[in-house]
């Protein structure tokens, strides 16, 4: 099993928005394209919608996001990132308002999933949003995001007491899926998790 790579996921974003001609998308393109794209299909409101996934990040990783959001819905699952499903909502300013939407937001995903790359440690939300949930549901687990191909990863301070997420196939297939590990060898595919079966000792 491998964690997602800086790298796979940026180059997910430019597959979907660059068709040649450009080798590098930066935050403000990431941002604008995937605002552009999901106003003019988006049919319902964030309000009502319910989505298998929140996916707490770092603001400063627009460009990591939108192609950890695009390889999520990919392998078939809905996914709430504040930025694009509320575009007019501020994260950059802290306001009761805001943690109210976010709250109301959070209600309505199945499970969080905390973007763990190098700017996580800076964002004052992800830490709130990470106990709220946790504390709201339980469903909650770190998707480490690696500069390097690693295939294993350790939690450091209050990360380490949750679960974490490596992507993979399906044994005997081709079939790519979200594994959630308790250690390296114990784990259990997303969707089990989801309805609550803890990692498994393999």
């Amino acid at each position: 099993m491998a964690l997602f790579t800086e790298e796979r996921l940026r180059n997910r974003v430019k597959s979907q928005f660059y068709k040649g001609g450009y080798d590098y998308i930066n935050d403000s393109k990431a941002k604008k394209f995937l605002n552009e794209s999901v106003n003019q299909q988006k049919l319902f409101s964030a309000q009502s919608k319910i989505y298998d996934i929140f996916l707490s990040h770092s603001s400063n990783d627009a460009e990591i996001v939108a192609g950890l959001k695009l390889e999520l819905e990919d392998l078939g699952y809905s996914v709430y990132v504040d930025w694009i499903e509320d575009p007019l909502m501020n994260r950059t300013s802290v306001t009761k308002e805001t943690a109210l939407i976010l709250q109301d937001r959070m209600k309505n995903c199945k499970s969080l999933i905390y973007a763990f790359s190098e700017n996580a440690s800076n964002s004052k939300w992800m830490p709130w949003e990470l106990g709220y949930f946790d504390a709201l549901k339980g469903t909650v687990a770190v998707l480490p995001i690696s500069k390097t191909n690693k295939t294993s990863y350790i939690g450091s301070e209050y990360l380490g007491i949750y679960n974490y997420i490596q992507i993979d196939k399906i044994e005997s297939s081709n079939i790519g899926a979200l594994w959630v590990h308790e250690t390296q060898s114990k784990y259990i595919i997303f969707n089990s998790w989801l309805n609550g079966i803890n990692p498994i000792q393999r």
